[in-house]
């Protein structure tokens, strides 16, 4: 055990000495989390709108005013022409247009449904398909005042109307930060310990240290924790500058167990440590080990576990192979305990798949990195 906490030692002189790689290793995680947790926003707000008004009448106006009262859009200057409107589009200017027929109000009031076209460019689908749902709603909610509203035929009041009442639950005003920042934690873990795992051991290969230090007395074992348990101590210390950077900057307390998204984050860990070690076996230099960090193990997962895309809307052949990324279970856990409050009870379906696939991955590691050192 001497022999353990002296290597272990010598990692943290070697970290104090390298004053880069321990910023790299504290102060990134903030960094990454402060820019993609502000700059990283799924949430469509302030569509640029432009309206054509034929109609002209006091409520096609007031058909126009909610929709400026609206945070969803951004009402251009009005438009009196079809050149102008297909000049706003085909330029950028807008990216949702209202024509408002003639007869709008006539319709109205005599109880029927008056003409109203709506032109999106879709060169953005998310853009576009945000527009077009909260344009529906302005419609809804504008159909909705108006037929409790007098009219020289009557009050206009459907029979059988249902009025839903919906509650959202867990992430109450729907915001994409309260799913992107924990899934951010994920993604910071698999960066910082992963990658500086892999480079400082090809940087100690580099150097020759790595085969002077085997052909001593210390033991193969001792090699691989001394190496892995400072990287360890410093994904904890990320976990909890994280955990509490998204509830000091972004207001997502943590609603479930911190004793449980430790233990569980350790697995992950233990995945992340078992690639890097992989990684050193396979690279000759601290370049070759970040470009096959990034591009064969970093994009595939932030592809394919479901940080930006739903794993249930990717092909089958894709949501097959999904559950071979460690980043995938980390995300269902730490989403669950973050936002949902979830214990061991609901985890333990990814929990378990997470602890078998970090544990395969860490045997593979030590046998792989026992014979490249041989």
């Amino acid at each position: 055990m001497k022999r353990l906490f002296a290597f272990i030692r010598k990692e943290f002189l070697q970290f104090r000495r390298d004053p880069k790689m321990l910023a790299m290793s504290i102060l990134s995680p903030l960094l990454q989390l402060i820019i993609l947790g502000y700059a990283a926003n799924f949430d469509i707000t302030h569509i640029t709108t432009v309206v054509w008004d034929r109609d002209s009448t006091a409520l096609s106006r007031s058909f126009i005013d909610m929709f400026q009262a609206s945070d969803a859009f951004q009402v251009l200057d009005p438009i009196r022409s079809r050149a102008e409107l297909v000049k706003s589009l085909d330029q950028g200017q807008a990216a949702l247009a209202l024509v408002i027929e003639e007869g709008f109000q006539a319709e109205m009031e005599a109880g029927r449904s008056p003409q109203v076209a709506a032109l999106v460019d879709g060169t953005d689908s998310n853009t576009a398909t945000s527009g077009l749902f909260y344009s529906g709603e302005v419609v809804r909610r504008f159909s909705e005042m108006h037929r409790k509203t007098p009219s020289s035929v009557g009050e206009i009041t459907p029979a059988g109307y249902v009025v839903p009442r919906v509650r959202v639950t867990y992430n109450q005003s729907l915001e994409s930060r309260h799913f992107l920042v924990p899934g951010i934690l994920g993604l910071v873990l698999m960066i910082i310990t992963m990658v500086l795992t892999s480079l400082a051991i090809v940087k100690e290969k580099e150097k020759g240290t790595l085969e002077q230090v085997m052909v001593t007395p210390v033991k193969g074992w001792e090699v691989i924790l001394g190496k892995l348990i400072p990287f360890t101590l410093i994904g904890i210390v990320d976990i909890l500058l994280v955990i509490g950077a998204a509830g000091l900057l972004f207001g997502i307390p943590l609603k479930g167990s911190l004793l449980l998204l430790l233990s569980l984050s350790f697995l992950y860990l233990l995945s992340m440590l078992g690639l890097g070690l992989f990684i050193s076996t396979v690279s000759q230099t601290q370049q070759q080990a970040m470009l096959t960090a990034v591009f064969f193990i970093i994009t595939p997962m932030v592809f394919l576990s479901g940080f930006i895309f739903p794993v249930h809307n990717m092909p089958g052949v894709i949501r097959f192979v999904t559950p071979l990324f460690p980043l995938k279970h980390y995300l269902e856990i730490i989403r669950g305990i973050f936002l949902r409050g979830a214990g061991m009870r609901e985890l333990w379906g990814p929990a378990l798949s997470l602890g078998v696939l970090s544990l395969i991955i860490f045997f593979v590691s030590i046998v792989r990195f026992k014979k490249s050192a041989d």
